[in-house]
């Protein structure tokens, strides 16, 4: 997959994953990470549950529950949010909430029926149809999130280190709608921040600045996993700046417009020492300071940070400012024997002009 770092400098390029185990060394693993929080805040409790939600004079029963990442591994022990509604929708066309709670594992006093119980570990999530007896033996529920974790970093060129501040990712869904787009998961998660998402493979985009240094790859999250990526990008870090020699103080009160070399452009600033993040490849630049022009082209190389001069004596000429003029030929006297035209000849039509008319490209 291109854009992902070399894995031993191999000549290929493929995902660098580092899989821990889960289980209990998983969750010491995870708490070395900053953690996205994507859970509304609750109360520290260990089961709320919402007022008028329990039928008058039912006898409750205690239901105890609990999540593993896999089917094989140890209770989560923190982080889980639990959620249970009634199957049966309210006046609002909505499910009533009937208990939350946050933490590991759970117990609800709940009365008997049928409930649909949620549990979310950040980004991974499951949900279960439970009834509750009135009577007989009520087991322990287990549920299995099928989840794991990934964490994301890029680096520019081969090993050249990103400021955390440069990159941003996003996490979308492998999947493409009939619109062509894909599902956003996760949008603006930072660098070596842990996100714990179900088992699969995600489609990640990294932004390297904010110009044109973009990166695309698939990466697969295993269960009871935690995944490490580092993305690799074709791109620097370029400073630009107008001197009158080589060597010389940046100008100031200049406007700068970067170039393609299709001619496209892809940035602009006004400030006398820019910084821009370009993905490689061959530019213009071109500096505007008091009504004159200066340009000069340059490539641009990955992991190569470096400076851009423009040298004043680069200067452009300038286009035309005055409006252009139409001449108008004298109308020539009527040769002898030919009649007198008073009027001048009808001025022809766009239709006359172009073939097609109205129909032309």
């Amino acid at each position: 997959m291109p854009g992902i770092l070399p894995f031993t400098r191999m000549a290929f390029v493929l995902v660098l994953t580092a899989l821990l185990p889960f289980s209990a060394s998983a969750e010491n693993a995870f708490k070395g990470f900053k953690q996205l929080d994507t859970t509304t805040k609750m109360p520290k409790l260990n089961a709320f549950i919402a007022p008028g939600s329990t039928q008058q004079n039912a006898a409750l029963r205690e239901v105890e529950i609990e999540a593993k990442l896999t089917e094989s591994g140890e209770p989560v022990r923190d982080g889980l949010s639990w959620y249970v509604f009634s199957p049966v929708a309210g006046a609002d066309g909505k499910l009533p909430l009937v208990a939350s709670a946050r933490g590991g594992s759970a117990a609800f006093q709940l009365a008997p029926g049928d409930y649909l119980i949620n549990v979310s570990f950040g980004r991974a999530g499951v949900t279960r149809k439970v009834n509750v007896p009135e009577d007989g033996t009520l087991d322990k529920q287990v549920m299995v999130l099928d989840a794991g974790g990934l964490v994301l970093n890029a680096v520019s060129g081969s090993d050249v280190r990103i400021r955390p501040d440069q990159l941003r990712f996003s996490i979308y869904s492998s999947e493409v709608r009939e619109d062509g787009e894909r599902g956003l998961v996760m949008a603006d998660v930072a660098p070596n921040t842990m996100v714990r998402l179900n088992a699969g493979t995600y489609h990640i985009v990294s932004e390297y600045g904010a110009v044109n240094a973009v990166i695309r790859a698939d990466i697969q999250v295993e269960s009871g996993k935690l995944t490490e990526a580092t993305i690799q990008h074709r791109a620097a870090q370029i400073n630009f700046k107008l001197v009158s020699d080589a060597g010389g103080e940046a100008i100031a009160d200049t406007a700068w417009s970067i170039l393609t070399a299709a001619g496209d452009s892809v940035g602009e600033s006004v400030s006398a020492f820019p910084t821009m993040v370009l993905a490689e490849g061959e530019y213009t630049a071109v500096a505007r300071n008091k009504d004159k022009i200066y340009q000069r082209d340059f490539k641009v190389e990955a992991g190569k940070n470096t400076d851009v001069e423009v040298l004043m004596k680069d200067e452009q000429p300038q286009e035309p400012t005055s409006a252009a003029t139409t001449l108008q030929q004298e109308p020539q006297p009527a040769a002898a024997g030919e009649p007198q035209n008073s009027a001048r000849a009808p001025l022809p039509s766009y239709e006359q002009l172009v073939p097609g008319g109205a129909d032309a490209d």
